[in-house]
């Protein structure tokens, strides 16, 4: 199988991957790109731009649904662009090595926290979004 065959259908699992649970450049992408070669450096990389038309499809998407906290999502969105080149500095001064080290953990204790949550209070259900019914653009 090819790079590009291989690539492509990253792509569509991590569109569904991320309607679903709101994820996909992270968890999938990076993974998958390290697995068939390339380096954590190229796979952050990589992930971070293929993610953009996931990112706009999904939100337009639940924004139809009236999911999407705006305000919030602006002052998380303003709040992550001077902290990114942070992030950028320090990934660039890592070694490839490290840097996978680094994902990983950070994998792991999303894993353990994601876990942790869930099945602590196994009783009490979660209060449901307010969901409404799409809008229907044509209309």
């Amino acid at each position: 199988m090819t790079h590009e065959l291989v690539a492509a259908l990253l792509g569509l699992a991590a569109g569904v991957l991320s309607a679903l649970f709101g994820v996909g450049g992270g968890i999938v992408f990076v993974p998958t790109l390290i697995f068939l070669g390339d380096s954590a450096h190229v796979a952050v990389a990589t992930s971070l731009a293929a993610m953009v038309p996931v990112i706009v499809m999904g939100a337009w998407r639940q924004t139809r649904y009236g999911a999407v906290r705006w305000r919030a999502a602006t002052v998380i969105g303003l709040a992550s662009v001077p902290t990114a080149k942070l992030g950028e500095v320090a990934a660039t001064s890592l070694s490839n090595a490290v840097l996978r080290r680094a994902f990983a953990v950070l994998l792991l204790g999303t894993a353990i926290q994601l876990a942790w949550r869930t099945l602590r209070r196994p009783g009490e259900p979660e209060p449901e979004p307010e969901r409404k019914e799409p809008v229907d653009a044509r209309a």
